[in-house]
């Protein structure tokens, strides 16, 4: 687990690296047109390429493409379905760099759940 303080003094209470990418398999993950910018840039491309290329409208909502996953159906399309990482971190999208706003992310606190109900410390619900 991660203890790294945050900007804001908070200690991190999960650790992403050992996360199967769940936040990046929420259907709306919301860009801004800071965001394509930085896509555009990371790409090489001017901006509408990217937003053509990288994202679609959802109920009037600006959200990146989505990409087939075995462990969630849908995923980013940035996600590297193997190692379960993002390929395009350094230029993700400012939503991606926020989350979660507090010391724990969703994912943490169902695998804790999960993990005691199951009275076994190793649980991970999901695993191929």
């Amino acid at each position: 687990m991660a203890t790294t303080p945050r900007g804001n003094g908070a200690k991190l209470l999960y650790d992403c690296s050992k996360c199967p990418a769940y936040c990046c398999s929420y259907d709306r993950i919301i860009v801004t047109k800071r965001d394509v910018n930085r896509l555009a840039k990371h790409f090489g491309v001017d901006d509408e390429t990217a937003l053509n290329r990288f994202t679609k409208v959802v109920d009037g909502e600006q959200v990146l493409r989505h990409q087939k996953d075995e462990i969630y159906g849908s995923v980013c399309m940035f996600l590297d379905v193997k190692t379960r990482r993002c390929t395009v971190y350094e230029a993700r999208p400012g939503v991606c760099r926020e989350y979660p706003e507090g010391p724990r992310c969703g994912y943490y606190d169902f695998l804790r759940w999960e993990r005691s109900h199951q009275e076994d410390d190793e649980f991970v619900p999901l695993q191929r």
